[in-house]
């Protein structure tokens, strides 16, 4: 598999760039923001269509609401801010006025997990994972380049009830082709193997890349990459067959608790299947501000970090 691993993709920027596409294909596409236009990529959508854009000011409560009063009009709603607003400052509104309604709402949180570096843990989105996927009708995604990131908003399109997509601001490398078959809850196979399985979402997709390459060159072990980028509802069959292997290692930009760790050791638990098994994350304490890289280094799950909790198990 051939991939350019020094390209680099942002992608709140393909998120964010590609709602002017959905608002040429859907007139009843609508983006709501909360102050965080630039920052969030509203730009482009807001000049297109400014009669379909709206900025409620510092108040991501009122966005929250304000979006799902258009969703009961008709509208087909996209709220943007940061993980932890969305997921923290907003999150009664998210459960109550979006998920208990079961209203076509699509959230949209950049900055997941520490991808916002020396901004430090109040703009990191480490919690997010946890509080969305344990609300009822919600559908919880991690695009991991710009061609999923393209096919998980079209999809969103056409999708009935309430998502909420975590975008890390932390570069990323291309690695799908324009025909790749992206489905919600359907995980993708990017490297096969049957030595192992690296389960990821997100940034650490492409680290898992990495290392599952670096390992097979060392020792000949060939590692199975699989891109959960639907953390709800979790591919269940492609758990099973990944614990299948005997060794899985699971990564995310996100606080080992609550995030897909635990989706993914819940499954293998609830099946009896025996493995070997590693939830790689953020520890569960605040740390020092730090650049991104360097918290991916220290917590283990860049490329290196991958690497070695993969060998750690045979």
């Amino acid at each position: 598999m051939n991939i350019d691993f020094s390209s680099k993709y942002f992608l709140r920027d393909e998120v964010g760039g590609y709602m002017t596409t959905l608002g040429d294909e859907d007139s009843k596409v609508v983006v709501v923001n909360a102050d965080l236009m630039r920052t969030c990529r509203n730009r482009s959508f807001a000049e297109k269509y400014p009669e379909r854009t709206f900025n409620v000011g510092i108040a991501e409560q009122d966005m929250v609401s304000f979006a799902a009063g258009l969703a009961h009009e008709g509208f087909k709603s996209y709220a943007f801010t940061m993980a932890p607003f969305m997921s923290m400052r907003a999150c009664e509104q998210v459960r109550t006025d979006v998920a208990y309604a079961d209203l076509d709402v699509t959230l949209i949180g950049a900055y997941a997990g520490v991808s916002g570096g020396i901004s430090g843990a109040t703009h990191w989105g480490l919690e997010d994972v946890g509080i969305m996927t344990s609300f009822p009708n919600m559908t919880v995604m991690e695009p991991c380049d710009p061609v999923e990131a393209h096919k998980m908003m079209e999809a969103s399109l056409s999708y009935s009830g309430p998502i909420y997509i975590r975008t890390s601001v932390e570069p990323t490398i291309p690695i799908y082709d324009e025909n790749f078959d992206f489905q919600i809850g359907k995980a993708s196979e990017i490297l096969s193997g049957n030595d192992g399985t690296f389960i990821v979402s997100g940034i650490t997709v492409k680290y898992a890349l990495q290392a599952a390459m670096h390992i097979k060159e060392t020792t000949g072990n060939e590692i199975r990459v699989i891109d959960m980028h639907t953390i709800k509802p979790i591919d269940s069959e492609a758990v099973i067959n990944a614990a299948k292997t005997g060794h899985v290692v699971v990564a995310q930009d996100h606080n080992i608790h609550g995030g897909l760790g635990n989706a993914v050791s819940e499954v293998i638990v609830e099946e009896g299947i025996a493995t070997k098994f590693r939830n790689i994350g953020y520890p569960d304490e605040f740390v020092a501000m730090a650049h991104a890289p360097y918290l991916y280094h220290k917590f283990g799950y860049d490329a290196e970090g991958l690497e070695c909790a993969m060998l750690s198990l045979f």
